[in-house]
């Protein structure tokens, strides 16, 4: 991890959740932190918890004129970025065939379109320096393993199974160019945040089967730290649960 100590990462969603919990590993790591996040409030809290490596930017993921003011901004001030972590998203446990037209848009431009155009635009920024780089995706279980959920998640799986597949395209566009930048993504089961405890609304889910931000934050470390010559394409983070009381959803 020495190596990016001083370089610049983008964190989306980086103001509670597991994107909070990224935002504070990576700084341990001497890594400046712009944490994308809708509300100015809670970034400036986090930034007050973390400190002189957290940089807070007002930022809707869904606006791309907000998320290439984002791009100035880091260029004028850092020079580029090093890192981005595409972690901002969102669910409604609503039927795809219940939806209206613009909660289907919102999902899929939160969690696939947003993190297309984030992508997109950090590496750009660091090809142009011949830097190298790293993008990671959070997606999750529901995406990877669309069967085996029988919840309702409407438009939610779907867009997740995108990120899978962005992550994908990536990875072999970079690969043609010769760029020094690795791509992974990370499947998460269900985690401890306030989108999880929306589940209980339609099933009781026991403790065990609930990981914490911090298991997620390790995997990104985890991937980030690999020497220069391994390419980490895709981490599953599953609780280990014990005991017959679990359920694995």
């Amino acid at each position: 991890m020495n190596y990016w100590s001083g370089k610049v990462a983008i964190v989306t969603g980086a103001s509670r959740g597991i994107g909070l919990a990224i935002s504070k590993e990576l700084a341990k790591y001497g890594i400046n932190v712009i944490g994308l996040a809708r509300s100015m409030d809670e970034l400036v809290e986090t930034s007050l918890m973390i400190g002189e490596y957290f940089f807070p930017f007002q930022c809707d993921v869904t606006d791309e004129d907000e998320i290439l003011v984002a791009f100035k901004f880091i260029e004028e001030k850092f020079g580029g970025v090093d890192i981005l972590v595409n972690n901002a998203g969102i669910i409604n446990y609503i039927h795809v065939m219940d939806s209206e037209t613009d909660e289907i848009h919102n999902v899929i431009n939160t969690n696939l379109i947003a993190p297309a155009i984030l992508a997109r635009e950090a590496i750009q920024s660091m090809r142009r320096r011949y830097a190298a780089g790293h993008i990671i995706n959070i997606t999750g279980i529901t995406g990877l393993y669309c069967e085996a959920v029988s919840v309702p998640m409407g438009i939610y799986g779907p867009s997740k199974f995108g990120l899978k597949g962005l992550g994908i395209e990536l990875r072999h566009e970079i690969s043609q160019y010769k760029l020094k930048i690795k791509v992974t993504t990370i499947n998460p089961g269900f985690v401890r945040t306030d989108m999880s405890k929306q589940l209980n609304s339609f099933m009781k889910v026991s403790p065990e089967v609930l990981l914490n931000d911090r298991d997620i934050a390790d995997a990104v470390i985890y991937a980030l730290g690999t020497p220069k010559s391994v390419e980490i394409s895709e981490i599953t983070v599953l609780p280990h649960c014990l005991g017959s009381d679990a359920i694995l959803l």
